[in-house]
């Protein structure tokens, strides 16, 4: 991997760390409404996970393979 393509990894994973916190303030605000919109809660719910597999997908790229 080249020093580029890690560094637009490492951006990017940075983008999407931001977004994932962000939809968890948006969960926890939606949580704390008197009557939450359940469908967009789902799709927020739904949303995070996704990022969160892209998270742990950029981070094996960035992280070399170590054969013992």
């Amino acid at each position: 991997m080249t020093d580029d393509n890690e560094r637009e990894l490492e951006t990017e994973l940075a983008r999407l760390q931001q977004e994932h916190r962000d939809l968890d303030a948006a969960i926890d605000a939606l949580h704390q409404s008197p009557a939450p919109d359940l469908l967009r809660l789902q799709r927020l719910k739904k949303r995070k996970l996704q990022l969160r597999d892209r998270i742990a997908f950029i981070e094996d790229q960035i992280t070399p393979d170590i054969i013992a």
